[in-house]
């Protein structure tokens, strides 16, 4: 891998999301694959939980101001930046009033899921994607984590599909044990995931999971597949692989 374009998208990166794997591993890859000669762009939500001011999160203009219609209603799409102490890594969030300014990320102080979650995930996936487009930067891999991201892939092969800049994008899902207990529009988790993994290009396995059922069905689906690597030369070749 050399001067790749990678897009990396999550819903938690450290340190402005810390505590588990995919934190972690988004952090740690980013910054790897940088350091490889990659030309990176990271993605991830402005949870109202982060403290804008001690991260030194800052509005880009230009790419702020789109509205995006989601369930009938206008939302504006608003474009932050950041980037990580020490590490040269940047990393843009999606920001919307309506959507990510409670102070909480997918669950409530009792800890119910958002009835919203749903609407939420779609709105990042396409502030995602429209954002790419505004700045002219055709990836040559999108690497999505968790299920908050999988709509990202969904979002390529359907509605930007015959789009010039993601025409030739190759498709990286990240699995990770983070199921969730309420319904899409028509899918579920569990065709959530199938989907994805059929989309998919390659599937990455971040953490020994609970269920291995979606291992099984992206080998029975003939995906290439890297399971539980630590070193991050694992997954340049694996960049590599589906390139």
């Amino acid at each position: 891998m050399n001067k790749n374009k990678i897009l990396y998208v999550s819903s938690e990166i450290v340190p402005y999301l810390a505590g588990s794997t995919m934190a972690e591993r988004c952090r740690t890859l980013a910054q790897a694959m940088q350091e490889y000669g990659g030309e990176i762009r990271t993605f991830m939500p402005r949870w109202g939980v982060i403290n804008e001011r001690r991260n030194q999160l800052h509005e880009v203009i230009r790419l702020s101001g789109m509205n995006l219609i989601i369930e009938g209603n206008d939302h504006q799409l608003i474009i932050k930046v950041a980037s990580i102490p020490s590490a040269r890594v940047q990393v843009y969030f999606i920001d919307n009033d309506d959507y990510f300014h409670r102070k909480a990320t997918l669950v409530d102080a009792d800890g119910n899921f958002f009835a919203d979650n749903d609407q939420r995930a779609i709105f990042f996936a396409r502030g995602v994607l429209e954002t790419v487009k505004k700045l002219q930067w055709a990836p040559e891999v999108v690497h999505s984590h968790g299920w908050f991201a999988a709509v990202v892939p969904v979002f390529l092969k359907r509605a930007f599909a015959d789009d010039p800049v993601f025409r030739s994008s190759k498709i990286v899902v990240s699995l990770y044990n983070d199921p969730f207990p309420f319904v899409f529009e028509d899918p579920a988790y569990e065709n959530l995931q199938k989907l994805v993994i059929d989309y998919a290009d390659g599937v990455v396995v971040e953490e020994p999971l609970d269920d291995p059922t979606w291992i099984d069905y992206a080998r029975k689906a003939g995906k290439p597949l890297l399971e539980n690597a630590e070193d991050m030369n694992a997954y340049r070749a694996f960049y590599d692989e589906i390139l």
